[in-house]
């Protein structure tokens, strides 16, 4: 049986190329992400570890700077106190924040969160042996800085030139004495790493005589566990010592994690491809079967049992699948290198090393291409070793029972109705135990729908069949050829209704998201600008009071962010400008005045007020950062908004308390509104500052916004690879179809269908299949979009269900172009079809 189904594989070679295909794409994604998420963990853990071979002990404390009765960081006595210990050859201190730097066009190098400064600290030899200089040496003053190579390339800085360095302060001019080359993360990152002398360094971002981190030295000899035992007895439980092996397992353990999250993503992509490839093999082999039943029935008059005949097909589909598991392992490791280029040509910097290749890939490639592949053409088999003999002699095709098209009927419209309560159940539920009802349905229901949709072909193409109309004759025969076989049509716009049933979800949830954000933003924003830091971090009191010299102000705000204790209970509070406030954001007031503000009262939100029996004239007993305490009076009561905290109140009463205020953003409005001149003074007054942006009301929609399309961009290309699958399956049908009624097409060309009019049945079946899957993917995929949505109700006030009319127009024009690019082949191959040569086929 084995030699019968190799020769069946040779001998339908052609036919087998789209399931090849499939399974070749499927298995390339997946041995591709295994080997690309292997080779960076690699890249990532070697570099990590060659990071602290010189490191014995680190030594870290993150500073309470809103604790100004705590000491930040590490001081320099207990660097030298850890310098002089036994077996100790050096310890240095690290300081470390954002620091950015301009192009010559005058925008940031790099993205905001991976540009970083630190100190410059060179040893005994006056090197510093985390930097290797290519030219210039390291900084020796307050006025000069050193720079990593690939910024100072991309700014077309030399040594000597004068540099423009920004960091949460004004931005100062310095010298650039030297250029070096690093294996920084921040570096690797796509961003920017300046260097500056230790004291520079300590006065931006910590405090002077101060370290974040300190990194000790063993001498030749020395006990790594010992040093370590005597740096936790100087540094007590002020800080944290590990030895830099251990640092170095941490850090690699945090890469694995990372890199592990992004694994299973692009695997459950890989999985999504493959199930819908699952549609295509299953098509394949049934219809192969259908064409092959004299011979099998042959076969078995010969003597073959069931089990052979079934046998007989698995084997067939296991050769195809390692075939095209060895092609796909190949493509796989291809794919792997183009994302590893790809990710330098985003500007995020790989570690050199080589491109790991190991046995886990290779195993699940072989495994998931065989697997996949003879799960797939297990139900044709079975049916095939079911065809009695003399049934199967005396007829070409083998019909379904009509018990087989009631059983699986009714057991359809099951599955989609637990799916469809299960969906409806976690919509109203809402939060995670919601989703994940939701996705349990979901599934349910598209396994519903994939079983029910041999039933829905027939009135959902019958639909459409007045649209063939007016292409005569052709028209005519290729709706009725879209529901000869609801099977086969059925497993045709399966694979494509999967694919837009997840595209079309995720459209509709971003449109609705995107929508309620914007609404948001409009309602409840009246500033022109908003300012903050391209880092993510706060900006400093100082970039508040430049902000406020600028000319034409009518109103500025800080957005400061901070906290009190009231009752035991910690609350988020926002710093504002009492006066200024309510020109620039739409805080809709319940209960008192946001005027009360001025008086050194607090306001508080109706939800907080509520919950903690709260009103007006309430006094509340406060607990400020430095653990000063004291009494607030509520002045206001106003609707929960997004933009402040639970808590609002006069910035100079969270500043007495605070000497380093946290300020994300600040709001201004000018008297003249956003304007071109507007702007620039603005940018001006904070001394264009590369790191810092200005944003209009417009820029303000699009930083909400432009997240969401983001994201849906990246989940547009990762379920490029199922779409694809699902296109292959129509031009495998459609050819398959072609080669079993080339009798038929042959009769149709005698009684005077011509070459032209072949080819139009053929592209217009190609096209209704096409779009009979994506109307059932564009309206379960709306469903779902809908349900999640619901989830989210409660954390977007101004939510409200929005159907992207657009995008789905878009995706029934896509599909049927889909339809007519997949009917070429099939298409020109009937037209070509020898009539008396098709008409004596069998």
């Amino acid at each position: 049986m084995f030699r019968t189904a190799l020769r069946n594989v040779l001998a339908h070679k052609a036919r087998l190329l789209m399931t090849v295909l499939a399974v070749m794409l499927g298995v390339a994604f997946v041995s591709g992400t295994l080997v690309f998420t292997d080779t960076l963990s690699n890249a990532f853990r070697n570099q990590s570890a060659k990071s602290y071979d010189d490191v014995a002990v680190a030594v870290s404390a993150a500073p309470n700077q809103h604790d100004p009765n705590q000491t930040p960081g590490l001081t320099e006595q207990t660097r030298q106190k850890i310098a002089g210990l036994d077996g100790v050859a050096d310890a240095t201190g690290r300081v470390n924040g954002f620091a950015g730097v301009p192009d010559k066009n005058g925008k940031l190098i790099g993205v905001g969160w991976s540009n970083k400064g630190t100190n410059y600290a060179p040893g005994q030899d006056g090197k510093d042996s985390a930097y290797t200089f290519v030219g210039g040496t390291g900084p020796a003053a307050a006025d000069q800085i050193a720079l990593d190579k690939e910024s100072a390339d991309k700014g077309g800085y030399k040594v000597g030139d004068p540099v423009r360095v920004a960091t949460n302060g004004p931005v100062e001019t310095y010298t650039l004495s030297g250029v070096f080359t690093t294996e920084d993360g921040a570096v690797n990152a796509g961003g920017s790493l300046v260097l500056f002398d230790t004291a520079t360094a300590q006065k931006l971002f910590l405090k002077p005589g101060h370290f974040f981190d300190i990194t000790v030295a063993a001498k030749p000899g020395a006990d790594d566990a010992k040093i370590l035992a005597e740096v936790k007895k100087v540094v007590g439980d002020t800080a944290e010592a590990q030895t830099g092996q251990a640092l170095a397992d941490q850090q690699a353990k945090q890469i694995e994690d990372g890199l592990g999250a992004l694994n299973q993503m692009l695997l459950g992509f890989a999985g999504i491809a493959l199930f819908v490839g699952i549609f295509l093999i299953s098509n394949t082999f049934t219809m192969l079967v259908a064409q092959r039943t004299k011979e099998l029935a042959l076969m078995r008059a010969v003597g073959a049992s069931r089990k052979q005949i079934t046998r007989s097909v698995l084997a067939e589909a296991g050769l195809v699948g390692v075939v095209a598991s060895v092609v796909g392992f190949g493509l796989g490791i291809g794919l792997a290198a183009t994302l590893r280029s790809a990710m330098s040509s985003f500007g995020m910097k790989v570690p050199a090393g080589e491109l790991v290749i190991g046995t886990t890939p290779l195993i699940s490639a072989l495994a998931v291409g065989i697997l996949v592949t003879m799960l797939a053409a297990w139900l044709p088999g079975r049916r095939a070793a079911k065809i009695p003999p003399v049934a199967a002699m005396s007829s070409v095709h083998a019909v379904a029972s009509t018990k087989s098209l009631v059983l699986r009927n009714t057991l359809g419209a099951i599955i989609t109705a637990i799916g469809a309560v299960g969906i409806i159940g976690g919509a109203g539920s809402g939060g995670d135990n919601g989703r994940m009802l939701i996705a349990g349905g979901a599934f349910l229901a598209l396994i519903g729908v994939i079983v029910l949709i041999p039933l829905l072909s027939r009135p959902v193409i019958a639909l459409a069949r007045p649209l063939l109309k007016p292409f005569g004759v052709a028209g005519s025969l290729a709706g009725q050829n879209a529901v000869r076989n609801p099977r086969r049509t059925g497993a045709t716009a399966s694979a494509l209704a999967i694919g837009l049933t997840l595209v079309t979800g995720l459209s509709v949830l971003g449109a609705t998201v995107g929508s309620a954000l914007d609404r948001m933003t409009t309602d409840q924003i009246k500033a022109d600008y908003m300012i903050s830091m391209a880092s993510g971090d706060g900006l400093n009191q100082a970039a508040l009071d430049a902000v406020r010299k600028t000319p034409g102000l009518t109103a500025v705000s800080p957005q400061q962010s901070g906290y009190l204790e009231v009752k035991g209970t910690f609350k988020s509070a926002s710093g504002i400008t009492p006066g200024d406030i309510e020109k620039l954001l739409n805080l809709k007031v319940v209960n008192g005045s946001l005027g009360s503000l001025a008086q050194g009262k607090v306001a508080v939100d109706d939800k907080t007020a509520e919950k903690q029996g709260w009103k007006v004239g309430t006094t509340l007993p406060v607990e400020f950062s430095d653990k000063k305490k004291g009494e607030l009076t509520v002045g206001a009561v106003y609707e929960a908004s997004e933009f402040v905290s639970p808590l609002v109140l006069d910035s100079k009463i969270l500043n007495a308390h605070d000497p380093k205020p946290y300020i994300p953003q600040i709001l201004v409005k000018m008297d003249s509104g956003a304007s071109a001149t507007a702007e620039k003074s603005l940018m001006k007054a904070l001394g264009d500052n590369p790191a810092m942006t200005v944003m209009d009301q417009k820029d303000i929609r699009d930083s909400f916004g432009g997240v969401i399309n983001q994201m849906l961009n990246i989940m547009y290309g990762l379920l490029a690879m199922a779409l694809i699958i699902a296109v292959l399956g129509v031009v495998n049908t459609l050819a398959m179809s072609v080669f079993e009624r080339q009798q038929e097409i042959g009769m149709l060309r005698a009684i005077g269908l011509d070459r032209r009019r072949v080819k139009r049945m053929v592209r217009l079946e190609a096209v209704v299949i096409s779009l009979f899957g994506a109307v059932v993917g564009i309206g379960l995929g709306s469903f779902l979009g809908w349900a999640i949505g619901e989830t989210l109700k409660s954390s977007l006030p101004d939510y409200a269900l929005v159907l992207p009319w657009g995008r789905i127009g878009l995706f029934l024009l896509l599909a049927g172009l889909v339809g007519v690019l997949a009917s070429l082949w099939p298409a020109r191959s009937a037209a070509k079809l020898n009539m008396l040569a098709a008409i004596k086929a069998e």
